[in-house]
C-alpha cells in the first residue's frame, strides 16, 4: 500500500517481558503498583480497571527495567495466546506472560494497540509448539512477527482517533452497568441486611431477629434450582442449525456485564431432549457453580447452560431480583461449601439446604419494581455496546489494510 511499510513488532519500539516477584516474599506485594496478569484481563476489553496484585517499592527497585508506562500495550503471549491484550491507562507491571510494546517516537501508542490486536491471529501463529503443548510465543517471535503501519504519524494518530471514539463510548457503557449494578446491590443490603427499606427502619423482633412477617427458609424451598447439561460432542445432529442458546462460563467471563444476550454455541430441540440441558425462561437467572464460582447473568430470552452451572427459577416473578442479589451478596459463603479435588464445585444438593432470610412479599415487590429500570438500563447498555463491539471490529481491518483511506 502507498504509504505503508512493513516492519516487525520489535522495531516499533522497546518490547519487554514482565516478572511474578517471589511469591513466598510479601514484601515484594502490597505496593502503589498495578500488577497486571492475564487473570485481570478481559477479553476484548482495551483497559484493565481492577487488578489482585501490585507491586511494592521493594519490587519496584529490583524488576524497574520492566516498569510499564501509561500508553503501552501489553499482549498475552502465555496461555491465552491470541486473546487478550490490554493498554496501559496507569503506569504498572505485568508477569511473565505478557508481552509489552513501548512505542517509540515514531508510533502513536494508541495506533499501536489497535495495530497489535489486529494483529493477535499472527501472535497465536507465531507459537512454535513445546513440550508441554502450552501454548507459548516467546520474546524473540513475539518481536520478528511482520506488520504493515503508515509511514506517516498523522495517518496513524486518524486511524486511532476513529477507532478510539468507538472504544471510549464502550468503556463509559461499561463503566454505567457497573454503576448501576452497584446501585442494586446496595440497595440490597439496605433493605435486606441494615433493614432499612426507603430510608424507614424497620422493627426488628428480638427472637427471630428478623422484621416483624420476615422467616428463615431452605434455598431449595424459595426457587427451583436446577443444573445444565452438554449434548455429545460426537453427534453433530444435537448443534447443526442450533437456536437455543446454550451458555459455558466463558460466556460470562466475556460479557463484562451482569446481562448476557447471546451464547457462543448454540443447540436444537434433538439437543435438548437427548441431553440434561434445560431450557429455562428469562424470568431465570444462571450462577456459574464449577471452577470459577459466582459468576451471574440474566437474559432475555430462552436459554440453556451447560454443567458448569446453578440455574434458579423463582417460583414467583417478583421474587428474581431479591433472589438474585442475596446469592450476589453471599458469594464468598457459597464458595465455602465447594468441594472437589481438580476444581471447586457447588452441588445443588448442597446449594439448596443452605437457609436463606425471607422477607415479605410486599417487600420483595418493592424490590423487583426497583430494580426493573435498573436491569433494563443494562440491557440497554449492553446491547449498545454490541453493537459498538460490530461497527468497530468491521472498521479495523479496512483501516488496517488501507481499504479506507486516511490520506486525505
Amino acid at each position: 500500500m502507498k504509504g505503508w511499510k512493513i516492519v516487525n513488532i520489535g522495531s516499533i519500539g522497546q518490547v519487554i517481558t514482565g516478572n511474578t516477584p517471589l511469591t513466598s516474599n510479601r514484601a515484594y506485594y502490597g505496593g502503589p503498583y498495578p500488577f497486571i496478569k492475564p487473570t485481570d484481563m478481559d477479553i476484548d476489553r482495551r483497559h484493565v480497571d481492577n487488578w489482585a496484585e501490585t507491586y511494592s517499592e521493594i519490587a519496584f527497585k529490583k524488576y524497574k527495567n520492566a516498569f510499564i508506562p501509561k500508553g503501552a500495550t501489553g499482549v498475552v503471549t502465555i496461555g491465552t495466546v491470541g486473546e487478550k491484550l490490554f493498554q496501559a491507562h496507569k503506569p504498572c507491571f505485568t508477569n511473565q506472560s505478557v508481552n509489552v510494546v513501548i512505542p517509540s517516537e515514531f508510533y502513536d501508542e494508541d495506533f499501536v494497540y489497535y495495530l497489535l490486536k489486529y494483529s493477535l491471529p499472527k501472535v497465536s501463529n507465531a507459537n512454535p509448539g513445546t513440550a508441554s503443548g502450552r501454548h507459548h510465543v516467546s520474546k524473540s517471535n513475539f518481536s520478528s512477527i511482520p506488520v504493515s503501519v503508515p509511514e506517516s504519524k498523522r495517518t496513524q494518530c486518524r486511524i486511532a482517533f476513529i477507532l478510539s471514539a468507538y472504544d471510549d463510548l464502550i468503556e463509559n457503557n461499561l463503566k454505567r452497568i457497573k454503576l448501576l449494578e452497584e446501585l442494586a446491590q446496595c440497595t440490597y443490603e439496605e433493605w435486606f441486611v441494615k433493614f432499612t427499606v426507603k430510608g424507614e427502619k424497620l422493627k426488628v423482633d428480638a427472637e427471630t431477629r428478623l422484621p416483624e412477617g420476615w422467616e428463615r427458609k431452605k434455598i431449595g424451598e424459595s426457587c427451583n434450582v436446577s443444573g445444565g447439561g452438554t449434548p455429545s460432542r460426537k453427534i453433530k445432529d444435537y448443534w447443526t442449525d442450533g437456536v437455543h442458546n446454550w451458555f459455558s462460563p466463558t460466556d460470562l467471563t466475556k460479557s463484562n456485564s451482569l446481562y448476557v444476550e447471546d451464547s457462543s454455541e448454540k443447540i436444537n430441540e434433538l439437543g435438548l431432549k437427548k441431553s440434561s440441558a434445560k431450557l429455562l425462561n428469562p424470568n431465570s437467572f444462571m450462577m456459574t457453580s464449577r471452577a470459577t464460582i459466582g459468576l451471574f447473568a440474566i437474559t432475555d430470552s430462552p436459554f440453556s447452560t451447560n454443567q458448569g452451572f446453578i440455574n434458579v427459577t423463582p417460583y414467583k416473578d417478583h421474587h428474581k431480583a431479591y433472589l438474585l442479589y442475596a446469592f450476589k451478596h453471599r458469594i464468598q459463603e457459597f464458595k465455602g461449601y465447594a468441594t472437589g479435588a481438580t476444581f471447586p464445585e457447588l452441588s445443588k444438593s448442597k446449594f439448596k439446604v443452605i437457609d436463606i432470610v425471607w422477607p415479605i412479599e410486599m417487600t420483595l415487590s418493592l424490590f423487583q419494581n426497583f430494580t426493573n429500570p435498573v436491569h433494563e438500563k443494562i440491557t440497554c447498555l449492553s446491547k449498545q455496546n454490541r453493537l459498538l463491539k460490530e461497527a468497530r471490529d468491521i472498521l479495523l481491518p479496512r483501516l488496517m489494510n488501507g481499504t479506507i483511506s486516511m490520506d486525505n
